[in-house]
């Protein structure tokens, strides 16, 4: 079957043209904006990528179109769809149908957190010999690609909370059908989708009513939102954890600051120790979760321990992209307050009184539309230094947004300039962390180029 995907370079999207590829079926795909990585993983596996929304990318007619959730009325690709009468579905009901209803689905899902918390799950069951399947968004460090199909019945999902289509304004999460669903936790976000956050929370009590009765859902200890959600009915047993304090079935108990070292105790029990490259209390708490739910399909705490010990991240999470003269450069995904200032603290823990400069986009259709503005220039506050980066499409003032940040702030509209003033900024011992689920013009490597111009 020749399958056309619309909005491949998605991180879900992508990753599910992965899937279709290993499946057997010809995978093709269209998209406005082609970058790394994920544009550099299709292609490795062979999988055609088109820019832009041309019709003609349709010609000669594929026998199913996958629309991605990025797609709406008006674009000339879904509207040449509609008037030929093409064969479409969204990627979630494609996924559900082709694969994960013959699985046993471990689903990750919260505001924060999925795509390292799935990709430490599936690593602690691909650690114990499971191989299972997986459909990560983003690109893992243990393996080589964010999808495959897998060689047993179990399936490791992030599941996203974003709508499903333009025709299925249902989560996405609700196809999954999750026998062990981890909700992390669970924060206003979306807001081009959802009005508030109670409507959130009536998508992930949906997610909660389909988990079955002999399955089971783990969450941390102290989340009132995600307590509201059971409130409304839980039909299924819960497992709870706790970070440094709280009685709960599992515990991590810090023995570094900076959540880099941490022992980890189920039932009261010490069942061994963490030792790993990761920081921040959010990484300890989503490791916790992941031993949790391999626990249900059958791997021993032990062995998921010895498993995160060999943890080796995501692309795009704290990854360190270049180190110049000790001047270290990192990646980050965060594009939310909560997202931001615990990625910050996390490395102020492990840094020390090191210089930190933040570069951060605001680049989420949330952050886009202002909605999170009075708590932004707060979020900061373990950096020494933050570039904001101000599009010319961003119909708020970011400067007046920071303008009591408790950091120094600067608000620049042009990427070479932050470049230019990060370069001059910068001493050895700094540590740069660029914040954006985008591209963002691809100012890490242009930082880090500079930055070694600069020492030739």
């Amino acid at each position: 079957m020749h399958i056309h995907i619309l909005g491949i370079c998605g991180t879900f999207m992508g990753s599910l043209a992965l899937l279709a590829k290993e499946l057997g079926h010809k995978v093709t795909g269209s998209d406005a904006n082609v970058y790394p990585p994920m544009s550099t993983q299709l292609q490795a596996q062979g999988i055609e990528l088109m820019e832009g929304y041309d019709p003609a990318h349709l010609q000669p007619e594929p026998d199913l179109v996958v629309v991605g959730n990025a797609m709406s009325r008006g674009n000339p690709a879904v509207e040449y769809v509609l008037d030929k009468g093409l064969k479409y579905t969204s990627g979630p009901a494609w996924l559900h149908d082709a694969l994960l209803r013959d699985c046993w689905v471990l689903a990750v899902s919260g505001t924060h957190g999925k795509t390292t918390t799935a990709t430490m799950l599936a690593w602690i069951l691909e650690h114990a010999g499971m191989k299972p399947g997986f459909l990560i968004g983003g690109v893992p460090q243990n393996f080589p690609v964010s999808a495959r199909v897998g060689d047993s019945p179990f399936f490791v999902i992030e599941a996203d909370e974003y709508d499903t289509a333009f025709f299925d304004k249902r989560s996405k999460f609700v196809h999954y059908c999750p026998r062990t669903l981890i909700l992390n936790n669970l924060e206003y976000d979306h807001a081009d989708i959802f009005p508030n956050l109670a409507a959130i929370q009536t998508q992930f009590h949906h997610l909660v009513r389909i988990v079955p009765g002999n399955g089971q859902i783990i969450l941390p200890k102290g989340q009132p939102a995600l307590d509201e959600v059971l409130e409304q009915g839980c039909w299924t047993d819960v497992v709870q954890t706790s970070v440094d304090g709280g009685e709960a079935d599992f515990q991590a108990n810090l023995l570094k600051e900076d959540g880099s070292h941490f022992e980890v105790r189920f039932d009261g029990e010490m069942k061994g120790i963490v030792e790993w490259s990761m920081t921040g209390l959010h990484s300890v708490n989503n490791g916790l979760v992941a031993i949790a739910a391999a626990r249900n399909v059958g791997v021993q705490p032990e062995h998921a321990i010895e498993a995160l010990n060999e943890f080796g991240g995501v692309k795009r999470r704290m990854e360190l992209v270049g180190d110049v003269d000790n001047i270290r450069v990192y990646d980050d995904f965060a594009h939310h307050p909560t997202a931001i200032e615990t990625t910050l603290a996390g490395l102020r823990a492990n840094v020390g009184d090191a210089p930190i400069i933040a570069v951060i986009e605001p680049r989420s259709n949330t952050m886009q539309q202002g909605v999170h503005q009075d708590t932004l220039a707060a979020s900061t506050v373990m950096a020494d230094q933050v570039f904001w980066y101000q599009p010319s499409h961003l119909d708020w003032s970011l400067q007046d947004a920071v303008s009591d940040s408790p950091v120094p702030a600067k608000v620049c509209s042009d990427t070479q300039n932050i470049i230019d003033q990060v370069v001059a900024l910068a001493e050895p011992g700094t540590h740069v962390v660029v914040m954006s689920n985008g591209g963002f013009e691809g100012i890490h490597s242009r930082l880090v180029n500079a930055l070694q111009e600069k020492q030739a």
